[in-house]
């Protein structure tokens, strides 16, 4: 009875050991994380929403609350001093799992100036398309909301990808709506000169 009470005693030990490295280590390289998915994931599609910035959209990036209590990064892109536009990132369902859509818009007049797609796990060859610009180009220039050509829109989905063309036109609608719950705070935050 004595050796089973010291095994459990052990391995009771051992678990909370292992859950503190465990956190602790969590903690220690979380900054490190997110300074490497900017860098790899979201700065690149950045680059491909708005091809052209004064300012490092990266650098300037702030947080704000959303209406419904979550928080949104925000990415703003500076021409001439004045805010020209805003990308933030937003995710739909995919059929492998949530697809991240870096969305970008255009202040002046409220427009899509583009998506990048930032995090996916598609189906190799057929999901994995949405990233190619053949169907990430069509969204420019559109107001929001979007919808796919089966649904009364002007997207068209990516032929055998129907679940992932959906999950990323999601994306850019959700996006849409915070960008929209959140326009006078960007205009007052990065003033409109």
């Amino acid at each position: 009875m004595m050796n089973i009470l010291r095994m459990v005693a052990v391995l009771s030990l051992l678990c909370g050991l292992s859950g503190f490295a465990l956190s602790y280590l969590k903690m220690v390289t979380a900054s490190r994380i997110e300074e490497q998915v900017l860098t790899y994931v979201q700065g690149p599609a950045l680059n491909r929403v708005f091809t052209h910035a004064d300012n490092s959209p990266i650098a300037d990036r702030r947080k704000f609350a959303l209406p419904d209590g979550g928080l949104m990064t925000v990415f703003p892109v500076m021409r001439g001093g004045k805010l020209a536009g805003v990308a933030l990132e937003e995710s739909g369902k995919g059929f492998g799992g949530p697809i991240g859509v870096m969305v970008g818009f255009n202040v002046a007049d409220d427009t899509l100036a583009g998506i990048g797609i930032t995090t996916l796990k598609e189906t190799p060859g057929l999901g994995m398309r949405v990233v190619l610009p053949s169907f990430t180009s069509q969204f420019s220039g559109f107001k929001t909301p979007v919808a796919l050509k089966a649904n009364g829109g002007d997207v068209d989905a990516v032929s055998g990808a129907t679940i992932s063309s959906t999950g990323a036109v999601e994306a850019v609608n959700r996006a849409a709506k915070a960008y929209a719950a959140l326009k006078t705070e960007l205009l007052g935050a990065w003033g409109k000169k």
